[in-house]
């Protein structure tokens, strides 16, 4: 998976919000937080991954919401994919 870069990052209250755009195969690669946080998969389908378990978001799954020092990792499926993460700061 090749690591990819916010798009663009805005502060809304106290949380801060961090949009992707991604190509087939871009993500956050295996990582883990102090803090949990919400994705949310915009546009096209996305795979998250953590310890044992692998789910497909696409933007009629809703949100999921990653435990804080559990590790993760996020990939697009397709080209054009759009997800946020979303945590307070």
């Amino acid at each position: 998976m090749t690591l990819t870069t916010p798009r663009y990052t805005f502060q809304f209250g106290k949380n801060t919000h961090n949009v992707y755009r991604c190509a087939t195969g871009e993500g956050l690669p295996r990582h883990e937080h102090t803090f949990a946080h919400a994705t949310v998969c915009h546009a096209g389908r996305i795979v998250v991954r953590k310890e044992g378990v692998q789910r497909e978001f696409t933007p009629e799954s809703g949100a999921v919401v990653l435990k804080a020092n559990e590790w993760h990792e996020i990939e697009a499926l397709e080209d054009g994919t759009v997800f946020e993460n979303i945590f307070v700061t």
